[in-house]
């Protein structure tokens, strides 16, 4: 596989079983098990109001997660900047920057991160001005945190903290062209989620080539892919973990909400057949199996950087797949998948 860093995308997931306080452990362990191995990055991501999902507030946690770790960059994939005033965001993460100086990432979305009503009660407003504003916003965060592009903001007369030395680096998250071409037009980092299963990749990051015009911090386009993984010691053990993730993928594309059921209970579960049905862009089985598809998402993306997003019931099992998927990657034994297996990755992305 072509030597691009490896990072680990983290929900903070909570399954049925677990509470808040074991959720967030769980994320905490994953992150320091992904800093021992030596991933790159370890982000975390806003969502509100969803029973699986603990991470509510990625400043918080990326702030627990820097005393726990050592090395690894730590972020959010993403904040959701419709949901907060720019400068609430810019103090955040000048902060956390000021306290673990060149470890911090922002990654900035425009989605809501949950449903409409809760949108709503974040934003305090039934509209939705905060996602249209979303550029000139993100412009504003940009200008707080050091990256001036304009003659006149917010940060002439604001200040994010009172004497900065360095900044977090900022990206621009998306699922979508409108995003690609914004992050190309601003010359920032650009992240696309892959691992939402909606396809649309291989334009999006072509969008963003042609878009990219050359920045204060980046001369060429820089691009991360997602990728959903799930890997164990055999295929068999590795579909048979992705059981839950199956579900609750499949509840979320029919409105109804599953929690993170152990695989037993999700395998047995009357959605079960049509969630397994349902295609698939993840990435399960051995590390050999997945390291290969990984090495075809870059090659037909170009990306800079992978980060991979594992969802399983067991902590065990999230870490199994961090520690086989390392171990593969260092070997470097893989060779370029070519053929049908490459065109069935093409097809889904």
């Amino acid at each position: 596989m072509e030597k691009v860093k490896l990072s680990v995308l983290d929900l903070a997931m909570a399954t049925d079983g677990d509470t808040t306080s074991v959720a967030l452990d769980n994320a905490t362990r994953l992150a320091q098990r992904a800093d021992d191995l030596g991933f790159f990055r370890f982000w975390v991501a806003e969502h509100h109001n969803m029973q699986t999902v603990a991470s509510t507030n990625p400043a918080v946690l990326i702030a627990h997660l820097a005393l726990k770790t050592s090395r690894i960059r730590l972020g959010s994939g993403g904040v959701m900047l419709p949901n907060h005033a720019p400068l609430v965001i810019a103090e955040q993460f000048a902060l956390l920057e000021a306290l673990h100086p060149n470890r911090i990432d922002l990654g900035i979305g425009r989605a809501p991160g949950s449903d409409q009503h809760t949108a709503a009660a974040l934003r305090r407003s039934p509209n939705n001005h905060d996602a249209q504003n979303f550029p000139m916003n993100l412009v504003d965060l940009m200008g707080l945190l050091g990256d001036v592009r304009a003659d006149q903001g917010v940060w002439e007369h604001l200040s994010a903290t009172p004497a900065a030395t360095t900044y977090p680096d900022i990206h621009l998250l998306g699922s979508s062209n409108f995003s690609a071409e914004l992050s190309g037009m601003l010359g920032l980092p650009f992240v696309f989620a892959n691992h939402f299963d909606t396809g649309g990749t291989l334009e999006a990051v072509q969008i963003y080539r042609d878009n990219f015009k050359p920045s204060p911090i980046l001369d060429m386009p820089f691009i991360i892919v997602t990728a959903a993984v799930i890997v164990s010691d055999t295929s068999e053990e590795a579909e048979w973990e992705s059981g839950p993730s199956r579900l609750r993928k499949y509840g979320m594309r029919t409105g109804q909400r599953h929690p993170l059921l152990s695989p037993e209970a999700a395998n047995a579960h009357p959605d079960f057949p049509a969630a397994k049905a349902m295609p698939s862009n993840s990435f399960i089985g051995t590390a050999h199996e997945v390291l290969k598809n990984l090495t075809s998402l870059q090659k037909a993306t170009q990306a800079n950087e992978l980060m991979i997003s594992t969802s399983t019931y067991s902590i065990q099992n999230r870490i199994k797949t961090l520690e086989l998927l390392s171990a593969a990657w260092k070997s470097d034994v893989t060779k370029d998948s070519k053929g049908v297996q490459e065109v069935e990755i093409l097809e889904k992305i």
